[in-house]
């Protein structure tokens, strides 16, 4: 097969591709770096034709040209796999909406649950096999690809091209259109800012706990990568990876020759992932390196997988807790900022493996626009509030005052140990709820 022709039979203008879509359609964008732009723009452009066309994306990195008119909600839906500020500021304009999931589940969604009409994201150049890279997304995408009416590729020169298991490549054959774009740079994520003192705190603490050998998932945020830039600068060494998201923190460990994946027993000698955003730093080193494996998520992020990881170590964030142990990791209230995302999987698979260990880290107060100071660690958790992790699943809990254990632990023993990582501010304040909820004994110490 000459996959060049097919190729030139199948390269059409954005515009022309875009008309494809219908008032009522459901039209999936990918997920993060993948999200079109030049197919975004077309489809704007198109605006005053279309009603009731809803959206699906996740991790959104920039802002949709779908979203940006003033009565863009009167045609265009938005819906997130996993909210980003960009998604929560499509939210406030009231025509984004969550999508509840756990992001292990996504693949099949798609195969059981979903609908989609059009589906439209970049991707590689295509090679001379006539493949295309999902690049830095392997995550669902095949699933949702095959469950497409029509398909549309925009290829991006810029993206890198990541060598993963099945489900990180389609052919052309598998094709409707392809549009070639305008070969943006790819979107970065960077670091954030200096970490902070209570930052690393918590991050001295969870060191320790982490042998050689060590299989590591890092979430979303700063304490997870400050953790991974501290390992770079340890003693540690044969050290694996197996993550839902790929950051800078593992270059900066890959590069200080921390990882070799010699100890895994799963794709030994991969650092596997379901995607990855970063920085320029990241595209390059991942970029055809043999070292690293893009896969779908329901490999990357299944518990049964994570289990077979001898020494998984799982850090991730949370938002609030309170003293029954549930952890709440996206959402203030009823304002939603996150998603559940892999966090439960890696809570589970963490604790289920041979030698693992799963931590939930936070600060014990956070600061509110007015000045006031407020603990994270709360006597019930904020009405409307989700509950990313039940009690039942969470293991340690990582603040500046202390890592616990909640395995194994009654309620008032819970209590006790929570409080004793609280703020010592708000520390009477929660004994004294605890007691009004019976999960304190007298002879606890106070």
């Amino acid at each position: 097969m000459d996959f060049q022709e097919l190729y030139q039979q199948k390269l059409i203008t954005p515009a022309q591709a875009v008309k494809l879509v219908k008032s009522g359609d459901w039209v999936d964008y990918g997920w993060c770096t993948n999200h079109p732009v030049a197919l975004d723009k077309a489809l704007a452009a198109r605006k005053d034709e279309l009603t009731d066309v809803k959206v699906r994306g996740g991790v959104t990195m920039w802002m949709p040209e779908i979203c940006k008119a003033e009565d863009a909600g009167e045609h265009f839906t938005w819906n997130a796999w996993h909210m980003s500020g960009i998604d929560r500021q499509i939210a406030a304009k009231g025509m984004g909406y969550f999508i509840p999931m756990r992001y292990s589940e996504l693949p099949r969604f798609y195969r059981e649950c979903v609908s989609v009409d059009v589906a439209m994201l970049q991707v590689t150049p295509m090679d001379t096999h006539g493949n295309f890279s999902y690049a830095l997304a392997a995550s669902h995408l095949q699933a949702m690809l095959a469950k497409a009416k029509h398909v549309i590729l925009e290829v991006n020169e810029n993206l890198p091209w990541v060598n993963g298991l099945t489900g990180s490549e389609i052919n052309i054959r598998d094709v409707d259109y392809v549009v070639e774009g305008e070969n943006p740079p790819v979107a970065q994520l960077g670091a954030g800012g200096a970490p902070s003192e209570v930052d690393i705190a918590v991050a001295n603490l969870i060191m320790p706990e982490i042998p050689d050998g060590a299989c590591l998932q890092l979430g979303i945020g700063g304490m997870p990568n400050l953790v991974g830039s501290m390992i770079a600068q340890s003693d540690l060494k044969d050290l694996g990876v197996h993550t839902e998201m790929y950051v800078d923190a593992f270059v900066d460990i890959a590069r200080a020759g921390k990882i070799n994946g010699s100890k895994k027993t799963l794709d030994r000698g991969r650092q596997v992932y379901a995607f990855a955003a970063g920085t320029e730093k990241l595209y390059e080193y991942i970029d055809r390196n043999p070292d690293v494996m893009a896969a779908p998520v329901e490999y990357t992020n299944d518990v049964r997988m994570l289990a077979q990881l001898d020494n998984f170590i799982s850090i991730n964030n949370a938002i609030d807790l309170d003293l029954f142990g549930q952890v709440n990791a996206e959402s203030a209230g009823i304002r939603h900022i996150s998603g559940t995302g892999g966090q439960l999987d890696f809570v589970m698979g963490a604790y289920l493996s041979n030698g693992g260990k799963s931590f939930i880290c936070m600060s014990s107060t956070v600061t509110g626009k007015d000045g006031t100071v407020k603990s994270r660690i709360l006597p019930t958790l904020t009405p409307g509030a989700i509950v990313t992790d039940s009690r039942t699943t969470v293991q340690y809990l990582v603040t500046e005052y202390g890592i616990v254990n909640m395995k194994g632990a009654s309620t008032w023993e819970r209590a006790e140990r929570i409080i004793s990582i609280a703020h010592p501010d708000f520390r009477e304040e929660l004994i004294a709820s605890a007691e009004k909820m019976h999960i304190w004994r007298k002879s606890n110490k106070r």
